[in-house]
């Protein structure tokens, strides 16, 4: 089962995607801010990690440079999912590593397909797929 590391600010948001990462059979941590996302990586050994660009105590976008700047963690993908839509914004995360950029508002199943193209990519495990239409998160 692959381990998504999630970091979100806003708790609805970050609750739906546990939900609806874990309905797709992922295993999935969930955090509030980037610092504390950040310092949870070696233990949890996430296989993707998807993260809001504006996290309190340090920022998506600061979180993903630390992770792509060390030798353990830079091999994993990263999706950002934000508010943040202007192109400096997606270039600034494209160009430090993030694996995809998604905007929200976004549609939950678009997210699993996401992640489970970027992890096939990676050659992690079979993935649950989802089926089915859902509304706008």
């Amino acid at each position: 089962m692959p381990r998504i590391l999630a970091a979100d600010d806003d708790d609805l948001l970050r609750e739906l995607v546990r939900l609806r990462l874990c309905a797709a059979g992922h295993q999935v941590y969930s955090f509030p801010d980037g610092a504390t996302a950040l310092a949870a990586v070696p233990d949890v050994a996430p296989d993707c990690i998807v993260l809001d660009m504006t996290l309190a105590e340090m920022s998506g976008l600061a979180v993903l440079s630390a992770l792509k700047a060390d030798q353990d963690f830079a091999h994993v993908p990263v999706i950002m999912l934000t508010d943040r839509k202007g192109q400096d914004d997606v270039l600034a995360a494209l160009r430090a590593g993030a694996a995809d950029y998604l905007v929200k508002p976004f549609f939950p199943d678009e997210l699993s397909l996401r992640i489970a193209s970027v992890l096939q990519r990676e050659g992690i495990g079979a993935q649950a797929w989802p089926r089915g239409r859902s509304a706008a998160a």
